[in-house]
Formats: structure tokens, C-alpha cells, sequence
């Protein structure tokens, strides 16, 4: 089992910088894909970053040369750092494991989110 805890959400400014935690359980965290997802109100949830066991990387478009996941797999922890931000990124965001074990099947383990508010 994963637990996931976010942190780093809030109110910033149009063309600020926010970055975003999210630690995770477990003891296996080095062999676990990781990904944000977002969700505004009235509009389905979206993949922003994704990231894999080996650290590759790939992106939304919408957000692609202003946002950068990355891993800590010593403190077990992905991060979101986002840069030139705009109000149509206010969302909750949402951190995501995925664990694939050896007979190929995928689980699955979310966060409870945290806000993040683009506004003057």
C-alpha cells in the first residue's frame, strides 16, 4: 500500500512561481512512477507531469516549458515546481503512484489534493 500527502498548494499571483510536494509510504518508492493530475471546477481531470522509476519525464502541452517534476527518491518524495503561472491553471491538483508489480498488473494510489489558485 502507498499513502500520498501533498503539500505546497495556495494563492499566487498571474506570472508567479508555486511549488508542490507530494511524500509518499512505502519502501519501494524508487520503483514507482509518479504523476500530477489537475482538476478545475466542471472539467475532467488531466494529466500535467508524469514521471517514471528511471526519471523519464513527458508533459501536458498546456504546460510544457513552465512546469518540472522531479524525484527525491531519498526522502520518497515528487515535486511540481511551476513557473510563469496563469489563472487557467487554478485547479486542485492531485498526486498519483503507480505500482506495477510482476504479474504486469497496475495499481493505482491518489492523494487527497491540494489547491492551487491563480489570481490577482
Amino acid at each position: 500500500q502507498v499513502q500520498l500527502v501533498e503539500s505546497g498548494g495556495g494563492l499566487v499571483q498571474p506570472g508567479g512561481s508555486l511549488r508542490l510536494s507530494c511524500a509518499a509510504s512505502g519502501s519501494i518508492f524508487s520503483l514507482i512512477a509518479m504523476a500530477w493530475y489537475r482538476q478545475a471546477p466542471g472539467k475532467q481531470r488531466e494529466l500535467v507531469a508524469h514521471i517514471t522509476s528511471g526519471g523519464r519525464t513527458n508533459y501536458a502541452d498546456s504546460v510544457k516549458g513552465r512546469f518540472t517534476i522531479s524525484r527525491d527518491n531519498a526522502k520518497n518524495t515528487v515535486y511540481l515546481q511551476m513557473s510563469s503561472l496563469n489563472p487557467k491553471d487554478t485547479a486542485v491538483y492531485y498526486c498519483k503512484a503507480e505500482r506495477t508489480v510482476v504479474s504486469g498488473t497496475q495499481y493505482d494510489y491518489w492523494g487527497q489534493g491540494t489547491q492551487v489558485t491563480v489570481s490577482s
